[in-house]
């Protein structure tokens, strides 16, 4: 049985509080930014202002149950992105050829298909 089959268990009160926590923090970088936007804060500052309320309301997040599923999928992730055999260079530039030839190919298959289809319609209509 994977964890992924497991039921997952509701928010407890704990978390509910650091969801709130994390959305007060990103709202409060919005609201700095837009509520200083008149030239009191360069703009610098007020885009190191969202970005403090993003890292910070995201830091707040990974700390309740949902942010360790989050962790735990990343992690899960990168162990599994360490068993992908990336293919070479010389096989990723054959393979893109390939796929040029066949876009390529194709449309010249469908702009055929196009003019045959427009040249019945035209000879339908008597045009």
């Amino acid at each position: 049985m994977t964890s992924n089959s497991l039921p997952r268990p509701s928010a407890g009160s704990a978390d509910i509080v650091k969801y709130v926590l994390a959305a007060l923090l990103v709202a409060a970088g919005v609201f700095v930014y837009y509520w200083f936007d008149d030239g009191v804060l360069p703009g610098v500052v007020r885009v190191l202002a969202v970005l403090a309320g993003l890292g910070l309301g995201g830091w707040v997040f990974l700390l309740t149950g949902a942010g360790r599923r989050v962790r735990e999928f990343l992690s899960e992730s990168r162990f599994e992105l360490r068993k992908v055999v990336w293919p070479t260079r010389q096989e990723a530039t054959r393979t893109m050829w390939i796929v040029v030839i066949a876009v390529i190919a194709i449309s010249l298959i469908l702009a055929a298909f196009d003019w045959v289809i427009q040249l019945g319609v035209k000879t339908l209509l008597g045009s």
